[in-house]
């Protein structure tokens, strides 16, 4: 029985040095870190993701992690990290990589790997790993968001990811965007089917559409940030407005000493001055002492947080934290 065999292997592990295996499952890359247990990265590896090819995908994964252990000698916790969520039913949904949607993803590399595994959302690992070492270590609540081809977050509380009832917690890009202002245009379309989602305005190619909805040209954010002429001023300024409304929200609900931004966008330094002073108007406190952080780690915070899901605190199976 798997499970006797689960059972049998984590008994062995706890008789061997542990590494911590995290992968970062993305729809063009596998990637692949092994972290002693001090957090020191030890070594990290990548490969293509095999296109719309579940059990390609399957054996890609199993493959960095024996490859890994080989190289290094040493058999290792394995935490991943997914463009989507696990249901409770342990089947994959919500995954822009759909060749996941509907497949049993860990119970399926727990076969081949024949160990316990632990899958999170990537946004989730993210939001773990700035908690954990970086520019949220030692705060009790963190918020990560990702400001990139798409607009997602994750939930730390207390060192532990929070998952929610329905395995959601976090998703903030699919509210719709607060506090009509000019917004009450008609909004614009989100790929979730709905309209006016906070990602229809605060991604990557949001930017880049309200720029062209203004001036009929579509230019490459990080074009738009570097011009510094009058219509992409007034461009990030509207970003900047939209962000802080919606993060507003967050701090209202959640109420988290930091939020530390990840993804692309999070490279434009204006926005960690610009935003706090701004979000004061929308936010329910006569003061806020929220801090809005860059990322320490940049892109390595997926791949870190997914090795870290085997911090001792995580949840032991399924998704790593019930609501």
């Amino acid at each position: 029985m798997l499970t006797e065999k689960l059972a049998m292997s984590n008994q062995e592990n706890l008789h061997q040095p542990l590494l911590r295996l995290g992968l970062d499952l993305g729809g063009t890359k596998i990637e692949i870190i092994a972290l002693d247990q001090s957090g020191r990265e030890l070594l990290r590896r990548r490969v293509a993701t095999p296109q719309g090819d579940y059990k390609a995908t399957l054996t890609a994964v199993s493959g960095l992690v024996e490859s890994v252990e080989n190289e290094l000698g040493q058999r290792g916790s394995v935490g991943l990290g997914i463009p989507g969520a696990e249901s409770a039913g342990g089947l994959i949904k919500n995954a822009n990589s759909t060749c996941l949607i509907g497949k049993p993803l860990r119970r399926d590399l727990q076969t081949l790997l024949q160990r316990e595994i632990r899958i999170e959302n990537d946004a989730n690992c993210f939001a773990l790993s700035e908690a954990v070492d970086g520019a949220g270590q030692d705060s009790d609540v963190v918020f990560g968001v990702i400001l990139g081809t798409g607009v997602g977050g994750g939930i730390v509380v207390r060192g532990r990811v929070l998952a929610g009832a329905n395995h959601i917690a976090g998703e903030w890009g699919h509210n719709p965007l607060p506090i009509a202002e000019e917004e009450t245009l008609p909004p614009p379309p989100c790929y979730c089917g709905r309209h006016g989602c906070v990602e229809s305005w605060l991604s990557g190619p949001a930017l880049s559409a309200d720029h062209a909805r203004h001036t009929g040209e579509l230019l490459l954010p990080q074009v738009i940030a570097a011009r510094g002429d009058a219509a992409c001023e007034a461009t990030l300024a509207r970003y900047e407005r939209r962000l802080a409304k919606a993060l507003a929200q967050v701090v209202n609900i959640l109420d988290p000493q930091v939020i530390v931004l990840g993804g692309g966008l999070s490279n434009l330094q204006r926005l960690y001055a610009n935003v706090p002073l701004l979000w004061n108007n929308y936010i329910f406190s006569d003061q806020v002492r929220t801090r809005l952080q860059a990322h320490r780690h940049g892109d390595s915070s997926g791949v870190r947080g997914a090795a870290w899901l085997w911090n001792g605190n995580q949840g032991k199976t399924g998704p790593s934290c019930s609501g």
